[in-house]
Protein backbone atom coordinates (compact mmCIF):
# COMPACT_ATOMS: atom_id res chain seq x y z
CA UNK A 1 0.00 0.00 0.00
CA UNK A 2 1.12 3.48 -0.24
CA UNK A 3 1.19 5.79 2.91
CA UNK A 4 0.29 8.88 3.26
CA UNK A 5 -2.32 11.42 4.89
CA UNK A 6 -4.99 10.25 7.27
CA UNK A 7 -8.12 8.07 5.77
CA UNK A 8 -11.22 9.69 7.06
CA UNK A 9 -13.29 7.12 5.37
CA UNK A 10 -14.19 5.55 8.60
CA UNK A 11 -15.68 8.82 9.97
CA UNK A 12 -17.14 9.74 6.86
CA UNK A 13 -19.33 6.67 7.52
CA UNK A 14 -19.93 7.59 11.07
CA UNK A 15 -21.22 10.67 9.72
CA UNK A 16 -23.73 9.04 7.52
CA UNK A 17 -22.56 11.32 4.72
CA UNK A 18 -23.21 9.80 1.12
CA UNK A 19 -19.95 10.45 -0.73
CA UNK A 20 -20.63 12.74 -3.27
CA UNK A 21 -17.74 13.02 -5.93
CA UNK A 22 -17.39 13.92 -9.91
CA UNK A 23 -15.95 10.59 -10.01
CA UNK A 24 -19.31 8.54 -9.34
CA UNK A 25 -20.99 11.25 -11.72
CA UNK A 26 -18.68 9.89 -14.51
CA UNK A 27 -18.74 6.88 -13.30
CA UNK A 28 -22.49 6.08 -13.65
CA UNK A 29 -22.04 7.33 -17.21
CA UNK A 30 -18.83 5.36 -18.06
CA UNK A 31 -19.83 2.00 -16.78
CA UNK A 32 -22.48 1.22 -19.18
CA UNK A 33 -21.19 3.10 -21.94
CA UNK A 34 -17.84 0.43 -21.48
CA UNK A 35 -20.23 -2.10 -21.31
CA UNK A 36 -21.34 -1.53 -24.58
CA UNK A 37 -18.39 -1.11 -25.83
CA UNK A 38 -17.26 -4.36 -24.80
CA UNK A 39 -20.84 -5.97 -26.43
CA UNK A 40 -19.96 -4.85 -29.41
CA UNK A 41 -16.07 -5.10 -29.77
CA UNK A 42 -14.35 -1.70 -29.64
CA UNK A 43 -11.50 -2.65 -27.78
CA UNK A 44 -9.64 0.17 -28.88
CA UNK A 45 -12.53 2.62 -27.93
CA UNK A 46 -12.72 1.03 -24.59
CA UNK A 47 -9.00 1.63 -23.85
CA UNK A 48 -9.80 5.33 -24.84
CA UNK A 49 -12.52 5.62 -22.50
CA UNK A 50 -10.48 4.28 -19.54
CA UNK A 51 -7.56 6.44 -20.60
CA UNK A 52 -9.20 9.61 -20.70
CA UNK A 53 -10.91 8.73 -17.37
CA UNK A 54 -7.52 8.07 -15.79
CA UNK A 55 -5.68 11.31 -17.29
CA UNK A 56 -9.12 13.69 -16.87
CA UNK A 57 -9.37 12.44 -12.93
CA UNK A 58 -5.46 12.82 -12.60
CA UNK A 59 -5.28 9.69 -11.42
CA UNK A 60 -1.81 9.37 -13.15
CA UNK A 61 -0.18 11.04 -16.53
CA UNK A 62 -1.13 9.94 -19.27
CA UNK A 63 2.12 7.59 -19.77
CA UNK A 64 1.49 5.80 -16.32
CA UNK A 65 -2.60 5.46 -17.50
CA UNK A 66 -1.38 3.66 -20.47
CA UNK A 67 0.90 1.53 -18.61
CA UNK A 68 -1.61 0.59 -15.63
CA UNK A 69 -4.34 0.07 -18.60
CA UNK A 70 -2.39 -2.11 -20.19
CA UNK A 71 -1.86 -4.20 -16.73
CA UNK A 72 -5.30 -4.48 -15.35
CA UNK A 73 -7.58 -3.79 -19.20
CA UNK A 74 -8.36 -7.89 -19.07
CA UNK A 75 -9.72 -7.97 -15.77
CA UNK A 76 -11.81 -4.82 -16.32
CA UNK A 77 -13.43 -6.45 -19.39
CA UNK A 78 -14.31 -9.78 -17.60
CA UNK A 79 -15.83 -7.92 -14.48
CA UNK A 80 -17.92 -5.64 -16.55
CA UNK A 81 -18.99 -8.97 -18.38
CA UNK A 82 -19.33 -11.77 -16.25
CA UNK A 83 -19.80 -9.33 -12.43
CA UNK A 84 -23.37 -9.72 -11.73
CA UNK A 85 -23.30 -6.17 -10.66
CA UNK A 86 -25.87 -3.33 -11.37
CA UNK A 87 -23.64 0.05 -13.11
CA UNK A 88 -24.88 1.43 -10.00
CA UNK A 89 -23.18 -1.35 -7.65
CA UNK A 90 -20.10 -1.40 -9.97
CA UNK A 91 -19.46 1.95 -8.95
CA UNK A 92 -20.84 1.75 -5.08
CA UNK A 93 -17.76 -1.26 -4.94
CA UNK A 94 -15.39 0.60 -6.72
CA UNK A 95 -15.41 3.94 -6.00
CA UNK A 96 -17.54 3.93 -2.61
CA UNK A 97 -19.72 5.80 -4.05
CA UNK A 98 -22.94 4.40 -2.00
CA UNK A 99 -22.45 2.12 1.07
CA UNK A 100 -21.99 -1.91 0.45
CA UNK A 101 -24.50 -2.49 3.10
CA UNK A 102 -27.32 -0.81 0.78
CA UNK A 103 -27.03 -3.47 -1.59
CA UNK A 104 -28.05 -7.34 -0.55
CA UNK A 105 -25.95 -8.42 -3.67
CA UNK A 106 -23.26 -7.76 -1.02
CA UNK A 107 -24.09 -9.52 1.77
CA UNK A 108 -23.08 -12.97 2.98
CA UNK A 109 -22.80 -14.53 6.56
CA UNK A 110 -19.89 -17.25 7.91
CA UNK A 111 -21.37 -20.41 9.66
CA UNK A 112 -20.09 -20.97 13.41
CA UNK A 113 -20.33 -24.04 15.30
CA UNK A 114 -23.34 -24.75 17.39
CA UNK A 115 -20.70 -24.72 20.59
CA UNK A 116 -21.90 -21.15 22.64
CA UNK A 117 -19.63 -19.20 23.37
CA UNK A 118 -17.58 -19.19 27.05
CA UNK A 119 -18.22 -16.23 29.09
CA UNK A 120 -15.40 -13.98 28.73
CA UNK A 121 -12.08 -14.31 30.27
CA UNK A 122 -10.04 -11.45 30.12
CA UNK A 123 -6.19 -11.97 29.80
CA UNK A 124 -4.43 -11.27 33.23
CA UNK A 125 -0.78 -9.76 33.77
CA UNK A 126 1.50 -12.72 35.05
CA UNK A 127 3.79 -13.05 37.18
CA UNK A 128 6.76 -10.24 36.92
CA UNK A 129 9.58 -13.17 36.89
CA UNK A 130 7.44 -14.84 33.96
CA UNK A 131 9.56 -15.60 30.86
CA UNK A 132 9.32 -13.52 27.74
CA UNK A 133 9.10 -13.78 23.66
CA UNK A 134 10.56 -11.19 21.64
CA UNK A 135 8.97 -11.07 18.18
CA UNK A 136 10.45 -8.68 15.43
CA UNK A 137 7.41 -7.37 12.61
CA UNK A 138 8.84 -6.94 9.50
CA UNK A 139 6.25 -5.13 7.40
CA UNK A 140 6.41 -3.39 3.38
CA UNK A 141 10.11 -3.44 2.80
CA UNK A 142 9.24 -2.52 -0.71
CA UNK A 143 12.97 -2.84 -1.86
CA UNK A 144 13.31 -0.57 -5.25
CA UNK A 145 15.95 -2.26 -7.17
CA UNK A 146 16.09 0.05 -9.68
CA UNK A 147 16.14 3.43 -6.86
CA UNK A 148 19.60 6.22 -8.08
CA UNK A 149 20.91 8.29 -5.46
CA UNK A 150 20.68 12.20 -7.12
CA UNK A 151 17.63 11.14 -9.15
CA UNK A 152 14.60 13.15 -9.49
CA UNK A 153 11.84 12.73 -5.47
CA UNK A 154 9.35 15.35 -7.00
CA UNK A 155 8.01 12.97 -10.21
CA UNK A 156 5.33 12.69 -12.04
CA UNK A 157 5.22 8.95 -11.61
CA UNK A 158 3.54 6.57 -8.41
CA UNK A 159 7.19 5.82 -7.72
CA UNK A 160 9.89 8.20 -8.08
CA UNK A 161 14.00 8.19 -7.08
CA UNK A 162 14.81 6.22 -10.29
CA UNK A 163 15.65 8.76 -12.75
CA UNK A 164 16.38 11.98 -14.47
CA UNK A 165 17.82 15.24 -12.58
CA UNK A 166 16.41 17.49 -10.89
CA UNK A 167 15.75 20.99 -11.84
CA UNK A 168 18.12 23.51 -9.94
CA UNK A 169 16.99 24.07 -6.23
CA UNK A 170 14.74 20.68 -6.28
CA UNK A 171 15.83 18.16 -4.01
CA UNK A 172 17.50 14.89 -5.40
CA UNK A 173 17.09 11.63 -4.03
CA UNK A 174 19.63 11.07 -0.98
CA UNK A 175 21.98 7.71 -0.79
CA UNK A 176 19.50 6.17 1.93
CA UNK A 177 16.34 6.77 0.63
CA UNK A 178 14.06 9.69 -0.02
CA UNK A 179 10.83 11.02 1.67
CA UNK A 180 8.27 11.18 -1.02
CA UNK A 181 6.74 9.01 -3.13
CA UNK A 182 9.79 6.53 -3.64
CA UNK A 183 10.58 2.82 -1.68
CA UNK A 184 14.04 1.54 -0.32
CA UNK A 185 17.13 1.06 -1.73
CA UNK A 186 18.12 -2.14 -1.71
CA UNK A 187 21.85 -1.24 0.30
CA UNK A 188 19.59 0.85 2.84
CA UNK A 189 17.02 -2.17 3.37
CA UNK A 190 20.06 -5.01 3.96
CA UNK A 191 21.97 -2.20 6.39
CA UNK A 192 18.63 -2.61 8.26
CA UNK A 193 18.48 -5.82 8.38
CA UNK A 194 22.04 -6.08 9.22
CA UNK A 195 21.47 -3.64 12.42
CA UNK A 196 18.36 -6.35 13.44
CA UNK A 197 20.46 -9.36 13.30
CA UNK A 198 23.28 -7.63 15.01
CA UNK A 199 21.17 -6.01 17.91
CA UNK A 200 18.07 -6.97 18.57
CA UNK A 201 17.64 -10.66 20.68
CA UNK A 202 14.44 -12.24 18.89
CA UNK A 203 12.48 -15.44 18.87
CA UNK A 204 10.89 -15.55 16.15
CA UNK A 205 9.77 -13.13 13.37
CA UNK A 206 6.01 -12.05 11.78
CA UNK A 207 6.24 -11.35 8.54
CA UNK A 208 3.31 -9.19 6.75
CA UNK A 209 4.45 -8.91 3.30
CA UNK A 210 4.40 -6.61 0.16
CA UNK A 211 8.35 -7.07 -0.64
CA UNK A 212 8.07 -5.18 -3.90
CA UNK A 213 8.12 -1.98 -4.96
CA UNK A 214 5.38 0.43 -6.05
CA UNK A 215 5.76 0.54 -10.17
CA UNK A 216 2.56 -1.32 -10.50
CA UNK A 217 2.48 0.00 -14.13
CA UNK A 218 5.16 -1.89 -15.31
CA UNK A 219 5.79 -5.00 -13.70
CA UNK A 220 5.86 -8.87 -14.29
CA UNK A 221 6.10 -11.89 -12.63
CA UNK A 222 9.48 -12.12 -13.67
CA UNK A 223 10.10 -8.94 -11.46
CA UNK A 224 7.84 -10.05 -8.66
CA UNK A 225 9.49 -13.24 -8.03
CA UNK A 226 13.20 -11.65 -8.49
CA UNK A 227 12.16 -9.64 -5.84
CA UNK A 228 10.56 -12.27 -3.13
CA UNK A 229 13.58 -14.37 -3.90
CA UNK A 230 16.23 -12.05 -3.31
CA UNK A 231 14.82 -10.09 -0.29
CA UNK A 232 13.76 -13.79 1.69
CA UNK A 233 17.24 -15.07 0.55
CA UNK A 234 18.59 -12.05 2.59
CA UNK A 235 16.46 -13.23 5.58
CA UNK A 236 18.13 -16.77 5.41
CA UNK A 237 21.45 -15.54 4.94
CA UNK A 238 21.27 -13.11 7.88
CA UNK A 239 18.76 -14.78 10.40
CA UNK A 240 19.83 -18.45 10.21
CA UNK A 241 18.25 -19.89 13.09
CA UNK A 242 15.09 -18.25 13.09
CA UNK A 243 11.71 -19.23 12.02
CA UNK A 244 9.90 -16.62 9.66
CA UNK A 245 6.12 -16.62 9.86
CA UNK A 246 5.27 -15.08 6.46
CA UNK A 247 1.20 -13.36 5.11
CA UNK A 248 1.83 -12.29 1.84
CA UNK A 249 1.09 -8.50 0.79
CA UNK A 250 -1.13 -7.22 -2.20
CA UNK A 251 2.35 -6.24 -4.46
CA UNK A 252 3.21 -9.71 -4.46
CA UNK A 253 0.77 -10.27 -7.33
CA UNK A 254 1.07 -9.44 -10.92
CA UNK A 255 -0.89 -6.92 -11.86
CA UNK A 256 -0.60 -5.91 -8.31
CA UNK A 257 -3.67 -6.89 -5.88
CA UNK A 258 -5.10 -9.32 -8.61
CA UNK A 259 -5.94 -12.01 -6.93
CA UNK A 260 -8.14 -14.85 -8.88
CA UNK A 261 -10.47 -16.85 -7.29
CA UNK A 262 -10.68 -20.72 -8.19
CA UNK A 263 -13.65 -19.62 -10.56
CA UNK A 264 -11.53 -17.28 -12.82
CA UNK A 265 -10.59 -19.30 -15.66
CA UNK A 266 -8.84 -16.71 -17.33
CA UNK A 267 -5.93 -16.18 -14.75
CA UNK A 268 -4.20 -17.80 -11.99
CA UNK A 269 -1.80 -17.03 -8.52
CA UNK A 270 -0.86 -20.75 -9.19
CA UNK A 271 2.90 -19.31 -10.14
CA UNK A 272 3.25 -16.79 -7.01
CA UNK A 273 2.06 -19.45 -4.42
CA UNK A 274 4.47 -22.22 -5.57
CA UNK A 275 7.06 -19.32 -5.05
CA UNK A 276 6.32 -18.30 -1.84
CA UNK A 277 5.69 -21.96 -0.35
CA UNK A 278 9.71 -22.92 -1.66
CA UNK A 279 10.51 -19.55 -0.24
CA UNK A 280 8.55 -19.49 3.01
CA UNK A 281 9.67 -22.87 4.08
CA UNK A 282 12.75 -22.03 3.08
CA UNK A 283 12.47 -19.09 5.63
CA UNK A 284 11.47 -22.05 8.99
CA UNK A 285 7.87 -22.89 8.13
CA UNK A 286 7.46 -26.50 8.63
CA UNK A 287 6.66 -28.83 5.17
CA UNK A 288 3.37 -29.69 6.40
CA UNK A 289 1.96 -26.31 5.75
CA UNK A 290 2.76 -26.57 1.48
CA UNK A 291 -0.66 -28.04 0.80
CA UNK A 292 -2.31 -25.25 2.48
CA UNK A 293 -0.01 -22.19 1.00
CA UNK A 294 -0.05 -23.84 -2.63
CA UNK A 295 -4.12 -23.51 -2.14
CA UNK A 296 -4.48 -20.25 -1.05
CA UNK A 297 -1.27 -18.95 0.78
CA UNK A 298 -2.75 -19.06 4.32
CA UNK A 299 -2.07 -21.67 6.94
CA UNK A 300 -1.82 -22.35 10.23
CA UNK A 301 1.10 -24.03 12.19
CA UNK A 302 1.83 -24.38 15.98
CA UNK A 303 5.01 -22.10 17.43
CA UNK A 304 5.19 -23.22 20.96
CA UNK A 305 2.80 -26.54 22.71
CA UNK A 306 -0.38 -24.42 22.98
CA UNK A 307 0.44 -21.50 20.63
CA UNK A 308 -1.08 -21.79 17.31
CA UNK A 309 -0.15 -19.37 14.70
CA UNK A 310 -3.18 -19.01 11.48
CA UNK A 311 -1.85 -16.73 8.90
CA UNK A 312 -4.18 -15.39 6.33
CA UNK A 313 -4.47 -14.31 2.83
CA UNK A 314 -6.22 -11.06 3.58
CA UNK A 315 -6.13 -9.90 -0.68
CA UNK A 316 -9.35 -12.05 -0.74
CA UNK A 317 -11.24 -9.33 0.47
CA UNK A 318 -10.36 -5.53 -0.38
CA UNK A 319 -12.05 -3.83 -2.96
CA UNK A 320 -9.19 -3.71 -5.18
CA UNK A 321 -8.89 -6.91 -6.51
CA UNK A 322 -11.54 -6.60 -9.07
CA UNK A 323 -12.05 -10.22 -9.02
CA UNK A 324 -13.97 -10.07 -6.13
CA UNK A 325 -16.23 -8.32 -8.38
CA UNK A 326 -17.55 -11.22 -9.83
CA UNK A 327 -17.74 -13.27 -6.45
CA UNK A 328 -16.69 -12.29 -3.38
CA UNK A 329 -18.30 -14.82 -1.22
CA UNK A 330 -15.61 -15.94 1.26
CA UNK A 331 -12.79 -16.99 -0.86
CA UNK A 332 -11.35 -20.06 -1.12
CA UNK A 333 -13.54 -20.72 2.41
CA UNK A 334 -11.09 -18.92 4.29
CA UNK A 335 -13.28 -17.65 7.08
CA UNK A 336 -15.14 -20.81 7.53
CA UNK A 337 -11.31 -22.87 7.48
CA UNK A 338 -10.42 -19.29 10.07
CA UNK A 339 -13.37 -20.28 12.21
CA UNK A 340 -12.57 -24.15 11.78
CA UNK A 341 -8.93 -24.33 13.12
CA UNK A 342 -10.39 -21.67 16.19
CA UNK A 343 -13.23 -23.93 17.41
CA UNK A 344 -10.32 -26.84 17.48
CA UNK A 345 -7.76 -24.49 19.18
CA UNK A 346 -10.61 -23.24 21.86
CA UNK A 347 -11.65 -27.25 22.43
CA UNK A 348 -7.73 -27.78 22.69
CA UNK A 349 -6.87 -24.83 24.98
CA UNK A 350 -4.46 -23.39 22.70
CA UNK A 351 -3.82 -19.35 22.46
CA UNK A 352 -4.03 -17.94 18.78
CA UNK A 353 -2.22 -14.99 16.97
CA UNK A 354 -3.54 -14.11 13.57
CA UNK A 355 -1.35 -12.41 10.97
CA UNK A 356 -1.82 -11.19 7.36
CA UNK A 357 -1.25 -8.18 5.20
CA UNK A 358 -4.60 -5.88 5.14
CA UNK A 359 -6.25 -4.83 8.26
CA UNK A 360 -9.68 -6.38 8.37
CA UNK A 361 -11.35 -2.69 8.30
CA UNK A 362 -9.83 -2.55 5.07
CA UNK A 363 -12.07 -4.74 3.55
CA UNK A 364 -15.40 -5.34 1.16
CA UNK A 365 -17.68 -4.62 3.72
CA UNK A 366 -19.68 -8.47 4.34
CA UNK A 367 -15.95 -9.74 5.19
CA UNK A 368 -14.84 -7.02 7.23
CA UNK A 369 -17.72 -7.78 9.75
CA UNK A 370 -18.25 -11.27 9.24
CA UNK A 371 -13.95 -10.46 10.63
CA UNK A 372 -15.28 -8.95 13.42
CA UNK A 373 -17.85 -11.74 14.55
CA UNK A 374 -15.40 -14.25 14.07
CA UNK A 375 -13.42 -11.82 16.39
CA UNK A 376 -15.94 -11.56 18.95
CA UNK A 377 -16.92 -15.02 19.00
CA UNK A 378 -12.79 -16.49 19.75
CA UNK A 379 -12.22 -13.41 21.99
CA UNK A 380 -10.70 -16.23 24.53
CA UNK A 381 -8.79 -17.85 21.92
CA UNK A 382 -7.02 -15.34 19.98
CA UNK A 383 -4.35 -13.59 21.86
CA UNK A 384 -3.24 -10.92 19.30
CA UNK A 385 -3.65 -10.15 15.85
CA UNK A 386 -0.82 -8.68 13.42
CA UNK A 387 -1.23 -6.80 10.37
CA UNK A 388 0.80 -4.20 7.91
CA UNK A 389 0.09 -2.62 4.83
CA UNK A 390 -1.04 0.95 6.04
CA UNK A 391 2.78 2.08 6.43
CA UNK A 392 2.11 3.84 9.18
CA UNK A 393 2.13 2.97 13.22
CA UNK A 394 -1.55 2.09 13.58
CA UNK A 395 -3.46 0.03 16.10
CA UNK A 396 -7.12 -0.78 16.41
CA UNK A 397 -9.42 -1.79 19.03
CA UNK A 398 -11.68 -4.85 18.41
CA UNK A 399 -14.77 -4.03 20.98
CA UNK A 400 -18.03 -6.55 21.63
CA UNK A 401 -21.01 -6.36 19.41
CA UNK A 402 -23.32 -6.13 22.34
CA UNK A 403 -21.73 -4.33 24.92
CA UNK A 404 -19.92 -2.13 22.33
CA UNK A 405 -17.59 -0.77 25.21
CA UNK A 406 -16.11 -3.25 25.87
CA UNK A 407 -12.54 -3.82 24.08
CA UNK A 408 -12.20 -7.39 23.48
CA UNK A 409 -9.03 -8.13 21.46
CA UNK A 410 -6.21 -5.76 19.64
CA UNK A 411 -4.86 -5.03 16.07
CA UNK A 412 -1.43 -4.06 15.86
CA UNK A 413 -1.06 -2.16 12.33
CA UNK A 414 3.21 -2.70 12.31
CA UNK A 415 5.08 0.73 10.54
CA UNK A 416 6.72 -0.18 7.03
CA UNK A 417 10.72 -0.60 6.27
CA UNK A 418 9.79 1.66 3.25
CA UNK A 419 9.71 5.07 3.32
CA UNK A 420 6.78 5.30 1.12
CA UNK A 421 5.57 7.88 1.46
CA UNK A 422 6.84 10.60 3.67
CA UNK A 423 7.90 7.90 6.49
CA UNK A 424 10.80 6.88 8.62
CA UNK A 425 11.61 3.68 7.59
CA UNK A 426 10.64 1.27 10.63
CA UNK A 427 10.39 -1.69 12.54
CA UNK A 428 8.85 -3.49 16.33
CA UNK A 429 10.04 -5.96 18.97
CA UNK A 430 7.16 -7.18 20.30
CA UNK A 431 7.47 -8.44 24.10
CA UNK A 432 4.86 -11.56 25.01
CA UNK A 433 4.05 -13.82 27.56
CA UNK A 434 5.87 -17.26 27.28
CA UNK A 435 6.54 -19.57 26.85
CA UNK A 436 5.80 -21.61 30.09
CA UNK A 437 3.06 -23.50 30.88
CA UNK A 438 -0.34 -21.93 31.19
CA UNK A 439 1.36 -18.62 29.07
CA UNK A 440 -1.46 -15.90 27.63
CA UNK A 441 0.94 -15.14 24.54
CA UNK A 442 -0.48 -11.66 24.63
CA UNK A 443 1.67 -8.75 24.14
CA UNK A 444 3.23 -7.20 27.38
CA UNK A 445 4.60 -4.41 25.68
CA UNK A 446 6.64 -3.08 22.40
CA UNK A 447 9.02 -0.92 21.03
CA UNK A 448 9.55 0.59 17.79
CA UNK A 449 12.64 1.22 16.18
CA UNK A 450 13.23 4.06 13.04
CA UNK A 451 15.83 4.74 11.23
CA UNK A 452 16.30 8.37 10.97
CA UNK A 453 16.44 9.30 7.22
CA UNK A 454 17.28 12.99 7.76
CA UNK A 455 20.30 12.24 9.49
CA UNK A 456 21.36 9.08 7.67
CA UNK A 457 21.82 11.32 4.82
CA UNK A 458 23.33 14.10 6.56
CA UNK A 459 25.62 12.19 7.96
CA UNK A 460 26.12 9.63 5.79
CA UNK A 461 25.81 6.15 7.63
CA UNK A 462 22.61 5.03 9.13
CA UNK A 463 21.06 5.99 12.24
CA UNK A 464 19.12 4.40 14.64
CA UNK A 465 16.43 5.39 17.11
CA UNK A 466 14.27 4.12 19.84
CA UNK A 467 11.23 5.76 18.97
CA UNK A 468 9.17 4.66 21.76
CA UNK A 469 7.73 2.08 24.31
CA UNK A 470 4.17 1.64 24.14
CA UNK A 471 3.47 0.82 28.02
CA UNK A 472 5.89 3.94 28.83
CA UNK A 473 4.83 6.20 26.31
CA UNK A 474 1.59 6.07 26.47
CA UNK A 475 0.90 5.60 30.51
CA UNK A 476 -0.49 2.28 30.28
CA UNK A 477 -0.12 -0.18 33.01
CA UNK A 478 -0.61 -2.99 30.69
CA UNK A 479 -1.27 -3.67 26.85
CA UNK A 480 -4.96 -5.73 27.06
CA UNK A 481 -7.49 -4.63 25.11
CA UNK A 482 -9.13 -3.04 27.87
CA UNK A 483 -6.12 -0.46 28.65
CA UNK A 484 -5.88 0.23 24.81
CA UNK A 485 -9.86 1.38 25.14
CA UNK A 486 -8.73 3.22 28.30
CA UNK A 487 -6.45 4.74 26.10
CA UNK A 488 -8.58 5.89 23.70
CA UNK A 489 -10.80 6.90 26.22
CA UNK A 490 -8.06 9.58 27.41
CA UNK A 491 -7.02 10.82 23.97
CA UNK A 492 -10.54 11.86 23.02
CA UNK A 493 -11.02 13.40 26.38
CA UNK A 494 -8.51 15.58 25.42
CA UNK A 495 -8.23 15.45 21.76
CA UNK A 496 -6.14 18.65 21.44
CA UNK A 497 -3.84 18.01 23.72
CA UNK A 498 -0.38 15.90 23.82
CA UNK A 499 -1.18 12.65 24.03
CA UNK A 500 -2.87 12.58 20.77
CA UNK A 501 0.20 14.81 19.68
CA UNK A 502 2.00 12.09 20.83
CA UNK A 503 0.43 9.62 18.72
CA UNK A 504 0.45 11.39 15.43
CA UNK A 505 4.13 11.98 15.63
CA UNK A 506 4.15 8.09 16.34
CA UNK A 507 1.82 7.44 13.18
CA UNK A 508 4.26 9.26 11.25
CA UNK A 509 7.08 7.31 12.51
CA UNK A 510 8.39 10.95 13.48
CA UNK A 511 8.28 12.59 10.32
CA UNK A 512 5.93 14.96 12.00
CA UNK A 513 4.63 16.44 14.70
CA UNK A 514 1.77 16.70 16.61
CA UNK A 515 1.07 20.31 16.23
CA UNK A 516 0.66 19.57 11.88
CA UNK A 517 -2.49 17.54 12.82
CA UNK A 518 -5.25 19.93 13.58
CA UNK A 519 -8.58 18.89 15.29
CA UNK A 520 -9.79 17.22 12.10
CA UNK A 521 -7.11 15.31 11.41
CA UNK A 522 -6.87 14.53 15.27
CA UNK A 523 -10.87 12.64 14.77
CA UNK A 524 -9.66 11.04 11.84
CA UNK A 525 -7.19 9.51 13.39
CA UNK A 526 -8.89 8.27 16.76
CA UNK A 527 -11.56 7.37 14.39
CA UNK A 528 -9.51 4.82 13.24
CA UNK A 529 -7.82 3.42 16.26
CA UNK A 530 -11.44 2.60 17.45
CA UNK A 531 -12.68 1.28 13.75
CA UNK A 532 -11.90 -2.44 13.55
CA UNK A 533 -14.67 -3.29 10.90
CA UNK A 534 -15.60 -1.37 7.39
CA UNK A 535 -18.76 0.96 6.58
CA UNK A 536 -19.19 0.99 10.33
CA UNK A 537 -21.67 3.83 10.96
CA UNK A 538 -21.72 4.39 14.95
CA UNK A 539 -18.11 4.08 15.98
CA UNK A 540 -17.16 7.32 16.24
CA UNK A 541 -20.20 9.07 17.06
CA UNK A 542 -18.54 10.25 20.28
CA UNK A 543 -15.73 11.27 19.11
CA UNK A 544 -17.93 13.62 16.56
CA UNK A 545 -20.15 14.58 19.18
CA UNK A 546 -17.26 15.53 21.55
CA UNK A 547 -18.75 13.23 24.17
Amino acid sequence: MVGGLISLDALQWSQRSQIELPVCELCHMAVPLARLLIEIGEMDELETLLTDFCVDFKLFVKDICLGAIHEYKHVVVEVLTKAHLTDQQLCAITFGCEKQSDFPVFSWNVTFPDKPKPPPRPPQPPAPESPKLNVLHLSDIHVDFGYKPGSIVDCSAPLCCRGGQPASGNRSAGFWGDYGHCDLPQWTAKAILQHIADIEKIDFVYYTGDLPPHDVWNQSREDQIYSINTINQWLVDLFPNKIFYSAVGNHEAAPCNLYPTPSIRSDNISWLYEVLADSWIKLGLPNDTRDSILRGAFYTTIIRSGFRLISLNMNYCPKENYWLYINSTDPLGQLQWLIQWLQYAEDQGEKVHLIGHHPPQDCLTAFSWNFHKIINRYENTIAGQFYGHRHNDEFAVVYDEVDTKRPVSMMYIGPSLTTESFLNPGYRIFSMDGDYPGSSYWVLDHRTVIMNLTAANMYNTTIFVDEYNARDSYQMKNLFPEDWGDLIERMQTDIDGPLMSLAYTHYTKSYQNGTQCDHNCRQGLLCGFKTSRSEDLHACDSILSGR
